[in-house]
């Protein structure tokens, strides 16, 4: 594969793959019931073990 084609497949289909990924990504982080496990692990720094 010369760097003309792999350039061409970055463009189109890693790209869009990137997209998704981001997507996926953002909608696991906002997703509803997450609140609370964000929250305690925010807190892991802060405990007292």
């Amino acid at each position: 594969m010369d760097y003309t084609a792999m350039r061409q497949f970055a463009d189109s289909w890693g790209l869009l793959f990137m997209v998704i990924v981001f997507v996926g990504v953002v909608l696991f982080a906002f997703r509803p019931g997450s609140k609370k496990s964000a929250d305690e692990a925010a807190r892991i720094p802060l405990k007292d073990d």
